[in-house]
């Protein structure tokens, strides 16, 4: 899979910006913070509908547009896709598939597929749990569009039910229809959530041997690396501790049949807080190396290796999803060789240069290594000029 033009219309940094990438290594060169990652930055966009660097969309128009345009030729394999997405400050935003009529931005989930290397990896190890839900959820959705709902749903539910028990947050007693309406919401909570729940596991069973193989090829097999989903229905999350229970053998209905058990058991506690106790909102992924928690625990080259061992891991994912000759994702490595080691650079220089299309941004082209010198753009301010 490759992406032959980008135009971004009022998104970041750009009024305007036009740029013809090439399959293979496409390599942008600027000083920091004139843009590089605002372009690599919107091609992960077509991929998630989400940025890497910022939790909402304000951010990415231009200051003072009410709208940014995102506009993409998609090749995968003998497919040509025109893509546009329409971001709208306050508003659901917008996609056009072949500039056919407007449809619902999650139209176009699963069309482009990324596997983007970024400084903000880092929070997967090192970060609170948010950020580990959110890199399963997002390679969920990516290798299974329809999951996209699932996730919406999932979010609404919760939202919806949180404030019903802070609604009724400290009353001892309920009436029938405050009852009725929660005991209707913890339904809805559990079967939606078991959906998600098992989503995650499935991807992190697909998930685990690459990103043990690629964590041993980067760090050199000193440490054994292993992740392990940690679910909410094993009590409150220490993220310190291991996980003493592993759901991975259990169907979607063993686990919705657990949700509603412990929210049922546990009902005294979440109307006294006001809060949904049990469900994916509050489950983390695990992260050891030998036996000890990758984080608080992992040196600064380890944090790197197993970050960068997940994306990599994504990637073989994606692959075996659709072997197709031109069907895997587009690597993008943004920043991230100038925090890494020569060890280190060479090795993932070494394993992602073979891919169909390599997006690298860099400071200095002495940040980038040999094997991922190849089509190469000077970034400037407002601009990206094909050298």
């Amino acid at each position: 899979m490759y992406i032959s033009q980008l135009s971004l219309t009022s998104f970041r940094s750009y009024t305007q910006a036009d740029v013809h990438l090439a399959p293979g290594i496409n390599v942008l060169v600027g000083p920091n913070g004139v843009g590089k990652t605002n372009i690599v930055e919107s091609i992960g966009y077509l991929a998630t509908l989400a940025s890497h660097r910022v939790s909402n969309d304000a951010p990415l128009l231009n200051f003072g547009a009410e709208r940014a345009l995102i506009r993409a030729t998609v090749h995968r394999g003998s497919q040509q896709t025109q893509l546009e997405v329409e971001i709208t400050s306050g508003k659901h935003n917008r996609a056009r598939i072949n500039r056919a009529n407007p449809v619902r931005a999650r139209e176009i989930l699963g069309l482009v597929r990324t596997v983007l290397f970024a400084p903000e990896d880092l929070a997967l190890i090192k970060g609170d749990p948010s950020n580990r839900r959110r890199f399963l959820d997002e390679l969920l959705i990516a290798l299974r569009p329809i999951e996209a709902g699932t996730k919406n749903d999932y979010e609404r539910i919760v939202k919806q039910r949180n404030a019903l028990l802070k609604s009724i947050r400290g009353k001892s007693k309920l009436n029938t229809s405050q009852e009725n309406t929660l005991q209707a919401w913890d339904m809805q909570l559990a079967a939606t959530g078991a959906r998600l729940i098992r989503g995650r596991l499935n991807v992190l069973a697909l998930l685990r041997p690459y990103m043990q193989a690629a964590y041993a090829d980067l760090a050199d097999g000193a440490k054994a690396a292993n992740a392990v989903y940690r679910s909410s229905l094993e009590g409150e999350v220490d993220e310190s501790s291991l996980p003493a229970q592993n759901l991975e053998e259990l169907g979607q209905e063993e686990i919705q049949n657990l949700l509603l058990d412990a929210i049922e058991a546990n009902r005294a506690r979440e109307l006294e807080r006001g809060v949904s106790l049990f469900g994916p909102h509050r489950d983390d992924l695990i992260l050891t190396l030998g036996k000890a928690p990758a984080k608080g625990y992992a040196s600064h080259g380890e944090t790197w290796s197993f970050a960068l061992a997940l994306r990599l891991a994504a990637y073989r994912v994606f692959g075996d999803d659709d072997p197709r000759t031109g069907s895997g994702p587009i690597l993008i490595l943004d920043d991230v060789f100038a925090e890494l080691d020569a060890t280190r650079r060479n090795r993932l220089a070494h394993i992602v240069a073979g891919a169909e299309q390599v997006l690298v941004t860099a400071a200095v082209m002495d940040d980038v290594p040999e094997a991922l010198k190849g089509h190469f753009f000077q970034v400037s301010p407002g601009q990206v000029i094909d050298a």
